[in-house]
C-alpha cells in the first residue's frame, strides 16, 4: 500500500481505516496486511464477522493456523468487550513483539442500536492503545454502509486506506466521536417494572431480575449472567453513584433490557473497557457487565449515569 502521510508518526501505535467496496478489493488489502506481518514474524490477529472470516481463513490457506482467527460477531457482539477481551486479549499475549490485528467491528448488519457503541469504541482504541507497538487496521464497506459511518471513520482513525493509498484524515477527532455518542437512551416503556434501591434492597433487585428472566424463557446460564451484571451495576451505584438509584426492567422483541440509572459520573470514557492487572482491588465492575451482555449503552454527564444491558434470550 502506498502513503501520501509523510514522515513516520512517533506513536509506535497505527490505527487505519480500511475502506473497500466488494471482497475483491477486501481481500487485495487484508492479505497484503496479513502477509506482511506474517513476513516480519509479527503475531497477527483477525477479528472480523463471519462471511469474511471465512474468506480470508480460504485465502490463507495453510497460513490459517498462523493466524488467530476470530469472529467478530460472536466475540465482539457486545462493542464494549472488544478492547480487553479481543485486542488487548492478543496484544498482551505478545508485550515483547509488535503485533497486527485486523479488526472489523462495524459491518452493514450491526443495528442502529448496537451503533453508538461500536463508534465510541473505534475512537477509544486510540487511547487504549497509545504508546503501544501494534497496528489495528480497521475495514469498512463503503458501498453498504452509511455515510455518515464513513466520516465517523475518518474522525475515529488518523489515517485511512482508499483503493491501496493511504492518506491522513484531515477530520482526526477520536474525542469527538466519543462525545458525539454519549447520548441520553430511551426512556422504559410505560410497562417496565421500575424499582428504587439502596443498599438494603440490592438483593431485592436481583430477585426481581432473575424470576423475569425465568418468566421471560430465558435459559438458566444466561440468567446467571443477568444476575451478576445487574448485581454489578447496582452495587456501583451504592458504592459510586450516590448510595442508591432507579432500577428498570423490561422485554422488547427477543432481548431482556435491564437498566440501572444513578447520580454517579463516570468520566473516563475507558471505564469498563480495560482488563484490571490481578493485583488491583476494585475497578473490574463495569468490565464484567460488558463481558457478560450481550450489548451496552450508557449516558453519563456530571448530573448522573444511566446504564442499558441488553442480553438477548
Amino acid at each position: 500500500m502506498s502513503s501520501d502521510t509523510g514522515d513516520a508518526p512517533s506513536d509506535p501505535f497505527l490505527h487505519p481505516a480500511f475502506f473497500y467496496r466488494d471482497s475483491h478489493e477486501y481481500l487485495s488489502g487484508t492479505m497484503e496486511f496479513i502477509r506482511a506481518g506474517l513476513a516480519n514474524a509479527e503475531p497477527v490477529a483477525v477479528a472480523v464477522p463471519a462471511e469474511n472470516l471465512d474468506l480470508l481463513r480460504d485465502a490463507l490457506g495453510a497460513d490459517a493456523g498462523a493466524v488467530r482467527l476470530l469472529d467478530m460477531s460472536v466475540a465482539g457482539r457486545n462493542p464494549g468487550r472488544i478492547i480487553p477481551g479481543v485486542l488487548r486479549a492478543f496484544t498482551d499475549r505478545h508485550p515483547d513483539s509488535r503485533v497486527r490485528i485486523i479488526g472489523e467491528p462495524i459491518w452493514a448488519g450491526r443495528s442502529a442500536l448496537e451503533y453508538p457503541a461500536c463508534a465510541q469504541h473505534e475512537a477509544l482504541i486510540n487511547t487504549a492503545f497509545a504508546g503501544r507497538a501494534a497496528t489495528m487496521l480497521c475495514p469498512y464497506d463503503i458501498a453498504r454502509l452509511d455515510p455518515g459511518v464513513l466520516d465517523d471513520a475518518l474522525m475515529s482513525h488518523p489515517t485511512s486506506i482508499d483503493t491501496g493509498v493511504e492518506s491522513i484524515s484531515p477530520s482526526y477527532d477520536p474525542d469527538r466521536v466519543v462525545a458525539a455518542y454519549n447520548q441520553a437512551l430511551p426512556e422504559p416503556p410505560a410497562a417496565a417494572g421500575v424499582l428504587d434501591f439502596d443498599e438494603a434492597s440490592l438483593a431485592d433487585i436481583r430477585y426481581a431480575a432473575t424470576e423475569f428472566a425465568r418468566d421471560a424463557g430465558m435459559s438458566s446460564e444466561r440468567g446467571t449472567d443477568l444476575e451478576l451484571a445487574v448485581a454489578e451495576a447496582t452495587t456501583n451505584s451504592v458504592v459510586h453513584g450516590g448510595g442508591r438509584g432507579i432500577f428498570a426492567l423490561w422485554s422488547a422483541g427477543r432481548q431482556i433490557i435491564c437498566q440501572v440509572r444513578d447520580r454517579g459520573y463516570i468520566a473516563d470514557p475507558l471505564a469498563g473497557r480495560l482488563p484490571v492487572p490481578g493485583f488491583h482491588r476494585g475497578g473490574r465492575g463495569l468490565l464484567l457487565v460488558n463481558q457478560l451482555c450481550d450489548l451496552v449503552r450508557m449516558h453519563t454527564t456530571p448530573l448522573g449515569t444511566t446504564l442499558q444491558m441488553h442480553f438477548a434470550q
